[in-house]
């Protein structure tokens, strides 16, 4: 690996660009071993697989990829890997043999993924949506340079590329039948605020909710990575952000595609997870008619639109107090929590004699 990460990177770039195939590469591999790393035959044979599963896979965490019931992978340390499965939080029993092996291992993925890891690109966000084929990985990953210790941290999300729709919702014990229904129908009435903490289910139910909007209704997402998709609606568009780098100044976040988003003459529009300015243009769209909907960090319902007015005010020429007036145009919120749905509010609209806006619940789980 730490060959082909230095004097062999071409062929390791000519191979990701599908300028070399797979059985070429291999070849080329092979004939690497047998002339720098002679060995006996059975070794060679070994060492060749090891290596393909590390270019084509993910090395030692290549398992936990694959493992369907794993959700998010952790890298603390080379000898310290944790993951998420389930929703609950454990040790992986997998780990690097070195710190030298691991950081060879982040080296590659940069050189993989075309992600440059220099001191002017410290935490760097990318997306790999071709090396797996049941999952989407998002990486997230900070250097040494911003670390208090030595060694990089690396975090994976792992989206489903086959994402669960309504009906397996249901089955996997995310709502009842009469709760989806109610969610289906609010969805197309008005706009709607899913709301909860990291990895509570928010994507996983607005992927499944768009899926239910109707074929002739003009669809756009805007997201900052690729964990919504569509898999039957024949009118969606999709837009990604683009962070700058260092040496790279071209940059669209999202509140630049957000802003193109809303001249492209849409029926329905989607921010995958609102995290800065981009609100103002949502809340913007919403207040004016446009359905809207988008997932948000908060600890309830009843407050995530609090949550969104503090991202609006970040650009925002109104007042706290005009922002919040606006936000009864978010008829629905929903809050995830561990993969359920635990509550729906409607806001029934603004209160003058309480200076706020007006919420019913209409939905709460049962206490088990």
């Amino acid at each position: 690996m730490d060959d082909y990460t230095t004097q062999k990177q071409q062929s390791l770039m000519q191979m990701k660009k599908g300028q070399l195939a797979k059985e070429a590469f291999l070849a080329e591999a092979a004939t690497h071993i047998a002339t720098y790393y002679p060995m006996e035959r059975e070794k060679e044979e070994r060492l060749l697989k090891e290596f393909e599963r590390y270019i084509f896979g993910y090395s030692r965490l290549s398992e936990l990829i694959d493992d369907r019931t794993v959700s998010d992978i952790r890298v603390v340390s080379y000898d310290n890997i944790r993951i998420k499965r389930k929703g609950k939080r454990m040790a992986s029993g997998v780990a690097f043999s070195s710190p030298k092996e691991y950081r060879q291992f982040i080296d590659y993925i940069a050189t993989r993924n075309q992600v440059n890891i220099s001191n002017l690109n410290a935490i760097q966000r990318f997306t790999d949506n071709e090396s797996h084929p049941d999952f989407i990985l998002r990486f997230t990953l900070s250097m040494p340079l911003v670390n208090t210790y030595s060694e990089p941290y690396l975090c994976i999300r792992k989206v489903p590329k086959v994402f669960p729709q309504v009906r397996d919702l249901i089955e996997q014990g995310m709502m009842e039948q009469e709760t989806a229904e109610l969610l289906i129908r609010r969805f197309r009435e008005g706009s709607t605020l899913i709301s909860g903490g990291n990895s509570s289910g928010k994507t996983t139910l607005l992927n499944a909710l768009k899926e239910t909007l109707p074929d002739d209704c003009a669809v756009l997402v805007a997201q900052q990575a690729d964990e919504l998709t569509t898999h039957f609606h024949p009118d969606m568009m999709f837009l990604h952000s683009l962070p700058g780098t260092g040496e790279q100044q071209v940059s669209y976040d999202l509140e630049h595609i957000s802003i193109a988003g809303l001249t492209m003459d849409v029926d329905f529009f989607i921010i995958g997870e609102v995290k800065g300015a981009e609100a103002l243009y949502l809340l913007n769209a919403a207040y004016t008619g446009q359905l809207c909907a988008a997932t948000i960090h908060a600890p309830s319902a009843d407050r995530a639109p609090n949550k969104l007015v503090d991202y609006c005010m970040y650009e925002s020429r109104y007042s706290r107090n005009e922002l919040m007036r606006m936000m009864d145009c978010f008829q629905t919120l929903v809050f995830m929590e561990h993969y359920r749905v635990k509550e729906i509010y409607e806001c029934s609209g603004w209160s003058e004699e309480i200076g706020n806006l007006i919420y019913k619940k209409i939905y709460e789980e049962e206490a088990e």
